[in-house]
């Protein structure tokens, strides 16, 4: 029999700091004069009140470690029970959002995704600007303390080879889970900071520069405007691609010492191909734009740089309604939704490492068809890759395009356009906020798709954003067996 306990109480303890979170936005609205500051602070009393309940009734009376069952429990009901509470401010504010929609827009935001269905948003009050900054930060850091202390433990998509990374202590990270967790925050922070004050520098006033910074840093999209960094300066426009940037690499390795006098970011694997990649699809579409849409060169590098970044990464902010680039960008850029950024980043979808896997697996197939007898292994930066992890990656792969196709197709059953429901499922799954097509694309919201597909979607935010597996072992029997 599982033991709740430990679940309910850590769980009481987040929505204790949701509850506090709310706060920051009911002091912008009440010191801009909107009436919503009520809203913001009864929703921080109702999670306040509840959350305390379940943190004092749930005490455990030692501390213990988590088991594996427990530990899927907490993943999962974690992100489902912040979200619905995170929804409340949405459902009761000025704004009239139906539960659909409030909560449609809380998942969204504290899982980083982007997707919004908020028309207005330059006209909005700042406490509920400011509100989903926090989610899209807030849900940043959760996800990558996540993928850094609880997924390599439960041997998910391969995740364990970040758990025989980060468990020796002479290598890559400090080995205690609380000391990484803390050092990570710290980075994080540091670089919201930085990447605010740049904004700033750059033309954005200091609120539009906080949330912006909040939601590149968390790779999450959500803008003050409608028209996302459209309207910003090419300056801004290129600080915001660094920090997407910043916010899309692995976290672990700005905390990792010096080996042999090299900086291991430098030298990571993944990264290389995480540059590599972006440089290289960047390049494509500026081309393409510069030789069949005549843009103009310096045009054409900042907004093809900018959206191939925003897409890989699962940020969503946008600078230009891609869809009208033409069918050739349009095909490379649902293409783009499925890579992801890197292991232990805030961003969604495959990601890097994954691909990476698969390469060298498919690599390796071709040099067996020359060589059968030869001898050949994956490795990632220079370590030899466990057939355990190619097992897992592959089990992962398989799941993750069955769970869009899927999903795909309850999209089109509650009477979405084709395009919209594949380039919804697509995105809704790897977190990244916009689709293709006229209603959901870069130009387009999320405020009139069936109320069906909002409930859909967000649940499939939510299924990506835990890497799958931890949700769906929750509906398979043999995990409630005692």
């Amino acid at each position: 029999m599982i033991d709740f306990k430990p679940v309910i109480f850590v769980n009481g303890i987040l929505l204790l700091i949701l509850a506090l979170a709310m706060g920051v936005p009911a002091l912008v609205d009440a010191a801009s004069g909107d009436r919503d500051w009520a809203v913001f602070a009864l929703s921080a009393l109702v999670t306040g009140f509840i959350g305390m309940g379940m943190a004092l009734g749930a005490r455990p009376d030692q501390r213990q470690p988590l088991n594996t069952r427990q530990a899927f429990l907490l993943t999962s009901s974690t992100w489902f029970l912040l979200s619905a509470f995170a929804a409340l401010p949405f459902i009761f504010s000025a704004l009239n959002l139906s539960v659909a929609d409030g909560v449609f827009e809380a998942v969204s935001g504290f899982t980083t995704t982007g997707s919004t269905v908020i028309v207005g948003l330059d006209h909005a009050p700042k406490g509920i600007l400011i509100w989903r900054a926090l989610l899209n930060w807030l849900g940043g850091l959760g996800i990558i303390v996540m993928a850094v202390a609880i997924l390599p433990i439960l041997r998910i998509g391969g995740m364990q080879l970040f758990k025989m990374e980060s468990s020796d202590k002479s290598d890559k990270v400090k080995p205690r889970i609380a000391q990484v967790a803390m050092s990570i925050a710290t980075v994080y922070l540091t670089f919201t900071v930085l990447a605010a004050l740049a904004m700033w520098a750059t033309g954005m006033t200091v609120f539009e520069a906080i949330c912006h910074s909040f939601a590149a840093l968390g790779t999450g999209g959500f803008s003050t405007s409608d028209s996302s960094l459209g309207n910003w300066s090419t300056a801004t426009q290129w600080v915001t691609i660094a920090a997407m940037l910043v916010g899309g690499t692995t976290f672990t390795l700005y905390i990792s010492p010096w080996k042999h006098g090299r900086w291991p970011f430098v030298h990571d694997s993944q990264i290389r191909w995480y540059l590599g990649f972006l440089g290289s699809f960047a390049a494509l579409l500026a081309f393409w734009q510069w030789a069949f849409n005549d843009m103009e060169p310096g045009d054409a590098l900042t907004h093809a740089t900018f959206n191939v970044v925003s897409v890989v990464t699962t940020t969503g902010f946008a600078t230009t309604d891609y869809n009208a680039w033409g069918g050739f960008a349009q095909v490379v850029f649902f293409i783009l939704t499925f890579i992801g950024g890197c292991t232990g980043s805030t961003a969604g979808g495959v990601k890097i490492f994954r691909w990476e896997v698969l390469f060298k697996l498919a690599g390796i197939h071709l040099k067996r068809l020359l060589h059968p007898h030869g001898i050949f292994a994956i490795d990632f930066n220079k370590r030899r890759i466990p057939k355990a992890v190619v097992d897992s990656v592959l089990g992962f792969m398989t799941v993750y395009f069955l769970t869009f196709a899927l999903f795909a197709l309850a999209l089109t059953a509650v009477n979405m356009d084709l395009i919209s429901a594949l380039s919804g499922s697509a995105q809704a799954l790897s977190n990244v906020g916009p689709g293709l097509g006229p209603i959901i694309g870069p130009a387009g919201n999320f405020k009139s798709i069936p109320e069906a597909a909002k409930w859909i979607m967000a649940f499939e935010m939510i299924l990506g954003r835990l890497e799958l597996f931890s949700v769906i072992v929750l509906f398979t029997r043999s995990f409630w067996r005692a």
